[in-house]
């Protein structure tokens, strides 16, 4: 086995990381995940080796990077329930902050010295302007996004003390599925509105509540930027490329620089389930921004990336093959 191709993939059974390993394999490198299964699904692993492990277990760690030699590392794994993180914050901070702060000693006692970092726009908390770029404010509301702009700073600290060269990618909303439906987007309990709204097409729950019909927005509900996972897949693809030459450290956001609001999201899934999807209007989310709009051009301009699936009915669609896939077979597997 080739230690010149192998990257090890925290939370690589996860949604955007099996996504990501899939293509790290067309890109030519092997994925190790590094996963203990707490929220990633085993049958997600099908391009490189699964070794199970957590990331505060400092010798599992050691053991799994001194057998295969990675040459470098990709971080998802993290704690990512907005609303627990507040009713829980020492976990959040226990699991990401500390585990990050793990596995960085990891690499920097063997020596491997790049890292793609899974970070997110809550590290903007409520924006002043839109879109968000970069240089945009980073002042999270919640313990979620405080723990990864922490891992953040991390990354920094940690490149100026250790020579760590690093890219943090911090993403809008990962919505869609793999084109050939080997892998999707299933989480417990289920949080994200895509999933929510197809799972009410399906039946498999009686509606979709919208958070706030009253805001400043032309239908009133919030709007998000919707980027599809394949694109961010081959972002961090991109990124590694970047940082393994002679691209410097630095953060990018990932999103396709356009919103479109709860309404605007059900709407397409009727058209593509060619279903009436069930609503209810509830009281907004405390803290919940009317929008969320990126700015992608720093990712475009350095990293050469810029997303192929843009058009919401086309991210909702392959949500839907995945989605009606995934859910047919589990109901196979339990009734057999």
């Amino acid at each position: 086995m080739s230690s010149e191709q192998a990257v090890l993939v925290t939370g690589g059974a996860g949604y955007i990381g099996s996504h990501t390993c899939k293509a790290l394999a067309d890109a030519g490198y092997l994925p190790i995940v590094y996963d203990n299964l707490c929220f990633g699904h085993e049958w997600a692993v099908q391009w490189g080796p699964l070794e199970r492990g957590d990331l505060l277990d400092r010798d599992r760690l050691d053991q799994v990077i001194a057998k295969y030699k990675p040459r470098a590392v990709m971080h998802f794994a993290a704690f990512a329930y907005v609303g627990e993180s507040i009713t829980d914050p020492g976990k959040y901070y226990r699991n990401n902050v500390m585990g990050s702060l793990t596995l960085l000693e990891a690499m920097r006692d063997s020596g491997i010295k790049r890292i793609v970092f899974s970070s997110t726009c809550a590290t903007y908390g409520i924006p002043e302007k839109l879109p968000i770029d970069e240089n945009s404010p980073q002042h999270p509301i919640n313990p979620y996004g405080a723990s990864k702009l922490m891992v953040e700073r991390m990354l920094s600290d940690f490149g100026s003390a250790h020579g760590l060269v690093w890219a943090a990618l911090r993403y809008f909303n990962a919505a869609g599925a793999d084109a050939g439906c080997q892998i999707g987007e299933v989480h417990d309990p289920e949080t994200h509105l895509i999933p929510l709204v197809l799972d009410a097409a399906l039946s498999r729950r009686p509606n979709v509540t919208i958070f706030g019909s009253d805001y400043d927005t032309p239908d009133g509900t919030c709007i998000r930027d919707y980027i599809h996972v394949t694109d961010l897949a081959e972002a961090h693809v991109l990124a590694l490329h970047s940082i393994q030459g002679e691209t410097s450290s630095g953060a990018y956001n990932l999103g396709n620089e356009r919103g479109f609001s709860v309404r605007q999201v059900i709407d397409a899934a009727e058209r593509v389930t060619k279903k009436k999807i069930p609503f209810t209007l509830s009281d907004r989310r405390a803290g919940d921004p009317s929008a969320l709009v990126s700015s992608s051009l720093k990712a475009r301009d350095i990293i050469g990336w810029r997303p192929k699936i843009s058009e919401l009915d086309e991210i909702v669609r392959s949500a839907w093959a995945w989605h009606q896939g995934y859910r047919a077979e589990r109901g196979r597997s339990q009734r057999s």
